[in-house]
């Protein structure tokens, strides 16, 4: 009986550590993101990421350079989803970043975030 229950105890742990993961890794979808991000995003960001989009030269502060690992590093996805779904306005950054959930909504802004952090960045979120 002992052994049954270490069993138990160790798929429990087993399970609960993979079903995290797979919370985590469901969060976003980098490939749909980057569709996103093309469309939506690019022509301020740059098709890199880096804030040199054909429409940044009009703005007023520039576009934030995405491709800035040791910046992005800093923020969480939940902060990067709320500067994406209701613009920058609502986290005291510039009006210039409009809010793009009503035309992404919310799995599409997910999305755009694992594009960024996958490919652009290439870095981790900030840990609460």
């Amino acid at each position: 009986m002992k052994g049954k229950s270490a069993t138990f105890a160790f798929l429990a742990v087993f399970a609960a550590v993979f079903a995290c993961a797979d919370a985590f890794a469901a969060k976003g979808d980098g490939e749909a993101g980057k569709q996103s991000f093309m469309t939506v995003c690019a022509s301020c960001h740059g098709e890199g990421g880096k804030g040199d989009g054909i429409a940044s030269a009009a703005l007023t502060p520039k576009p934030r350079d995405l491709s800035d690992a040791e910046y992005l590093s800093t923020l969480t996805d939940e902060y990067l989803f709320e500067v994406i779904t209701k613009g920058g306005m609502a986290v005291g950054k510039s009006a210039m970043m409009p809010p793009w959930g009503g035309v992404l909504g919310d799995e599409g802004a997910w999305n755009v975030i694992a594009y960024i952090r996958e490919d652009i960045c290439g870095c981790e979120p900030a840990t609460e």
